[in-house]
C-alpha cells in the first residue's frame, strides 16, 4: 500500500519510549536509510492512492521516562546493538514530551516525566499544544495519535461523566476522578481534528461522551487493544473449527511475558483490563459460549519482550470422538505489534483524507476488542476482517 505522496505525516505516540513505539520508529528509520525489508506490514503490497507512503511518516510523542529513545530501546533488549547504530541512531537524538501520568489508573507504571498541570482542562490544554508544535515544527501535513500506553484499570463504564460530551467537557473542569489519561490524550486529539488508535486494552475514546465527540466532529478513532499473537491465532483457527464442526469444549491460554506490558499487567486492574479485550472474541465466532475458556498472563522477567503463549485446545468431532489441539506461539510482541501500529496510522490518516470520521470499523482485524459504529456485536473473525479492511482501501 505505497503511494509516494510527498505528504509527511506525523505519528505521534503517547508511550513513546516503549517498546512498540521504539520499534515502529527504528523499523521506519530503516526503511528511510535504504533496507527494503517490509516483511511484517500487512499493507506494504497494496497500492491505494492518497496513503502516505513509509518514508513519509515523521514521530513524536509523550511518555513518562524521559530518557531518549536509543536508551529506552536498549533497555527493552528488542533491538539489537547493530539495529540502534546502523539505521536507526536517529533514536539517539529523539526525546519524549512530558506525559499525563496517573498512579490511579495505572498502579506499576511512573515516571519523573510529567506535564504539570493544575486540573484535565489545562493538561488537555498542554497535549494538544504539544500536536500543533509537532506539526507546526515538523512542517507535517497530517497528524495521527495513536496510544501505546501501559494499560489502565477498567473504569466504571456507568459513571454520567463518560456517557454524554456535554457532561464529559463539565468534567474535565472539576478533574472528574473517572477520566483517565488515555481519555485525556483522546479528547486532545479529537477536538484538534486529529484521528486517534488506541492499541492498548484501557477503554480510552470508547466510551459515549468520545464516541459522540468524534462522530460530532467527523474525526476517525480506531481501538482497541493491539491483535498481535495468541488472540490472532484464536481467530484464524476458531473459524475453521466452526467451519469443520468440530465443537469446542475447551480452549486454555496462557502467556508468559517480561517487558513493560508485562509488568504494568503485574497490576490485577490493569490485568483485568486486557482479559476484558480478550475473552470474547471465541463466543462471538462460534456462536456458543465455550465455557472452559481461561486466559492467563504471567509477567515472568527473564523473557524479557519474548512471549511465549501457548494453547490448549479441546474439540468434539463425530460420533462424539475427543481430540486437542496445541499451539506454541514464541513470538517477539513488539515486532508483531509494531507494524500494525504504523499500518493503522496510515489507514486512519486516508479516512481523514477521505472524509470517513467516526469508528473506522475497517481496522477491526488488528484489534482484540474492535470498537463500533452502532453499538452492535464486533466481527472477530480473521477472514472477514480482511476482508472489511481490503474492500474499504478498493483493493482486491
Amino acid at each position: 500500500m505505497s503511494m509516494q505522496s510527498g505528504r509527511r505525516v506525523g505519528v505521534a505516540f503517547v508511550g513513546m519510549g516503549g517498546a512498540v513505539a521504539t520499534t515502529a520508529i527504528a523499523g521506519i528509520e530503516m526503511i528511510k536509510s535504504g533496507s527494503n525489508r517490509l516483511d511484517g506490514l500487512p499493507l506494504a503490497g497494496l497500492s491505494v492512492a492518497g496513503t502516505a507512503d513509509y518514508k513519509d511518516l515523521v514521530f513524536g510523542g509523550w511518555d513518562l521516562n524521559g530518557d531518549d529513545l536509543a536508551s529506552a530501546a536498549s533497555g527493552h533488549g528488542v533491538l539489537s546493538k547493530d539495529d540502534i547504530e546502523n539505521g536507526a541512531q536517529v533514536l539517539k537524538g529523539i526525546t519524549p514530551w512530558p506525559a499525563v501520568g496517573s498512579a490511579k489508573f495505572c498502579k506499576n507504571i511512573d515516571g519523573q516525566n510529567r506535564i504539570v498541570a493544575k486540573d484535565h482542562r489545562e493538561a488537555v490544554s498542554v497535549i494538544a499544544n504539544d500536536l500543533r508544535r509537532f506539526q507546526k515544527e515538523s512542517n507535517l501535513g497530517d497528524v495521527v495519535v495513536v496510544n501505546l500506553a501501559s494499560t489502565e484499570r477498567w473504569p466504571d463504564l456507568n459513571d454520567p461523566t463518560l456517557n454524554s460530551t456535554a457532561a464529559f467537557e463539565k468534567g474535565l473542569d472539576s478533574s472528574d476522578e473517572a477520566i483517565s489519561p488515555a481519555m485525556l490524550y483522546a479528547y486532545a486529539a479529537i477536538k484538534s481534528g486529529i484521528p486517534y488508535a488506541n492499541f492498548t486494552p484501557s477503554v480510552a475514546a470508547d466510551v459515549p461522551a468520545l464516541l459522540d465527540l468524534a462522530k460530532e466532529l467527523n474525526v476517525p478513532v480506531a481501538g482497541k487493544d493491539g491483535k498481535t499473537g495468541q488472540t490472532m491465532m484464536k481467530t484464524v483457527l476458531a473459524p475453521a473449527f466452526k467451519a469443520r464442526a468440530l465443537h469446542v469444549d475447551g480452549w486454555f491460554s496462557t502467556n508468559i511475558l517480561g517487558n513493560r506490558d508485562g509488568l504494568a499487567l503485574n497490576d490485577p486492574n490493569s490485568l483485568q483490563s486486557k482479559l476484558n479485550t480478550k475473552g470474547t472474541v471465541l463466543d462471538s465466532i462460534l456462536g456458543y459460549p465455550v465455557e472452559d475458556h481461561l486466559v492467563h498472563i504471567h509477567y515472568y522477567r527473564p523473557r524479557g519482550d519474548d512471549k511465549e503463549a501457548w494453547d490448549n485446545i479441546d474439540v468434539t468431532g463425530f460420533m462424539g470422538q475427543r481430540m486437542q489441539i496445541k499451539v506454541n506461539f514464541l513470538c517477539k510482541d513488539s515486532i508483531l505489534a509494531a507494524p500494525l501500529v504504523i499500518e493503522i496510522a496510515r489507514v486512519l490518516d486516508l479516512a481523514n483524507k477521505r472524509g470517513d470520521g467516526g469508528v473506522q470499523e475497517q481496522l477491526s482485524t488488528f484489534f482484540k476488542a474492535p470498537m463500533v459504529k452502532n453499538g452492535h456485536g464486533p466481527e472477530h473473525a480473521f477472514g472477514k476482517q480482511e476482508k472489511m479492511l481490503h474492500d474499504w482501501l478498493g483493493v482486491h
